[in-house]
């Protein structure tokens, strides 16, 4: 509460002079209040869907790598969830606040009065595309993030299995569970910057419009 306090007092001076009146009627006061509370869980939504990409991710990969029964708390998504999405999703937001991303989100609220106009009708058809765009770009950018360590995985399980057929008497999974975890953690470690540099770019790609910059 306090921190929306503070984004408004920091937000307000720079509104558009296009803030109606007070209204006299509480019952105008109370749809004008929420047709801005929509607008605001709108713009909220597009930037929580954009951080679930790297749960998505996260989980894909400890799917590959077996760590997905391995669950830690998740401080961005306020639940549990894979070691390598929480990992994610930390370093992605340290990145956000460092590369001054979040400027462009406070850009976004502040241009949103430009395009929904307090006291008028809602763009709901709009919304609603807009949501299905960005719920499509998280999946999509979440199969990114995980893409190298689906291939690696794939090539992997596939000479496991030719291992399996040539020796049957070794145990592989008794082998290959700790060397798919070296692996996978491997990986992680050369694709990383790779990895944050495709989520950036798409959190840029969705964020600049609402910013009014493309």
């Amino acid at each position: 509460m306090l921190l929306a306090l503070a984004v408004t007092v920091v937000v307000q001076p720079a509104l558009p002079p296009v803030i109606p009146p007070l209204p006299a009627s509480p019952t105008a006061l109370l749809l004008l209040v929420l047709g801005e509370a929509f607008v605001g869980l709108f713009l909220g939504s597009v930037a929580r869907i954009l951080m679930a990409a790297l749960s998505i991710g996260g989980m894909m990969i400890a799917t590959v790598t077996g760590l997905a029964n391995a669950l830690t708390n998740d401080p961005t998504a306020a639940e549990q969830g894979s070691i390598a999405g929480s990992f994610l999703s930390t370093l992605a937001l340290l990145i956000i606040i460092i590369l001054d991303l979040h400027h462009l989100l406070l850009r976004g609220v502040i241009e949103s009065y430009q395009i929904f106009l307090p006291g008028q009708s809602i763009l709901v058809g709009d919304i609603s595309h807009m949501i299905t765009r960005v719920v499509a770009r998280a999946f999509l950018l979440g199969f990114q993030i995980a893409s190298p360590f689906i291939a690696i995985g794939l090539i992997f399980n596939l000479g496991l299995g030719l291992l399996a057929r040539l020796m049957p008497q070794m145990q592989v999974f008794f082998i290959a569970i700790p060397l798919q975890i070296l692996i996978g953690l491997a990986v992680l470690m050369v694709a990383l910057p790779v990895l944050l540099g495709w989520f950036i770019s798409g959190f840029q790609e969705v964020t600049l419009p609402f910013a009014g910059l493309r």
